[in-house]
């Protein structure tokens, strides 16, 4: 026990102003931040709970979140020390000798940290934000405080470190709202009525239940192709990612290929005519069973 005693009172650092922290002290101040840390989660795990049921997006509930944690935890540590006695001055030498070694061998890590907080200060990127990144296109899941976490629409998740997301051109599709254009193309046979494949193709268009009136969606005679009369279609469409967008395009098509059938206006496919020149007769045999 005497041992323990002269443990716990072993001084581990003093100054010229006549304060001397010990090893109980520096105990003392583990035992109560890992207190306050525990806090901090319960009252961020509540404080999220509460908020779930408001109009809130998850993005400015995670702010609230993370802000509250970092804050409580500021006012555990500063309370702390004004309970041992400890004045903050008493770690300025410390303090000075970890910024030094964190500017030389972090210097990543603290660009990361800060444009993380940049990130969820002005909120160019958010949680559930459909982005594209170095030809990456994929989904926001967590902005953290080192790198991001984007869930692609294949599945894979990547770790995007925050420096990136600042310097790098981030094309975000649903900053402002999650509209997103696209487009579909269909090549009919030459001589169909034009004017009747436009009301069909818009018709198959604004039966999509994604597909938003305004803008209005635009049936367009694209061109005078090799094998057909091309047109497009220019939409814009209330869903979010590329898979949820090819699936409205299938849909338009399968809708096109019927109203176009009932319509016998027939979906052109390339055709050549080929003109064969020979000095003799050519013979061709035809299969007896087949007739061909």
């Amino acid at each position: 026990m005497q041992a323990i005693t002269q443990i716990w009172n072993t001084s581990v650092i003093a100054t010229n102003g006549g304060i001397n922290v010990t090893v109980g002290d520096i105990t003392l101040v583990l035992i109560l931040l890992l207190a306050g840390y525990l806090l901090s989660r319960l009252v961020e795990f509540l404080l999220a709970r509460k908020l779930a049921h408001t109009e809130l997006r998850a993005d400015a509930v995670d702010i609230i979140k993370r802000v509250s944690f970092y804050a409580i935890m500021i006012l555990v540590g500063i309370t702390t020390l004004s309970l041992l006695g400890i004045p903050i001055t008493a770690f300025a030498f410390a303090t000075g000798a970890i910024a030094i070694g964190v500017g030389f061998g972090a210097q990543n890590i603290i660009n990361n940290f800060i444009s993380g907080w940049i990130l969820i200060a002005e909120r160019p990127i958010r949680l559930g934000d459909f982005i594209e990144i170095d030809g990456n296109l994929g989904v926001v899941e967590h902005v953290g405080t080192r790198s991001t976490r984007i869930r692609r629409v294949d599945g894979v998740h990547l770790l995007v470190p925050n420096s990136k997301l600042l310097e790098n051109t981030v094309t975000n599709w649903t900053l402002e709202d999650q509209y997103t254009r696209t487009s579909v193309r269909v090549g009919v046979a030459y001589g169909s009525e034009i004017e009747r494949v436009r009301e069909l193709f818009l018709q198959a268009v604004l039966e999509q239940p994604e597909v938003i009136e305004k803008p209005k969606p635009e049936i367009v005679f694209d061109d005078f192709g090799d094998n057909a009369l091309i047109f497009e279609a220019l939409l814009w469409c209330d869903v979010l990612g590329e898979k949820p967008l090819r699936q409205v395009r299938s849909e338009i098509r399968f809708r096109l290929h019927a109203l176009l059938k009932d319509a016998e206006i027939v979906v052109a496919f390339p055709q050549r005519d080929i003109h064969l020149y020979t000095q003799t007769p050519l013979a061709i045999k035809l299969d007896r069973e087949t007739d061909r």
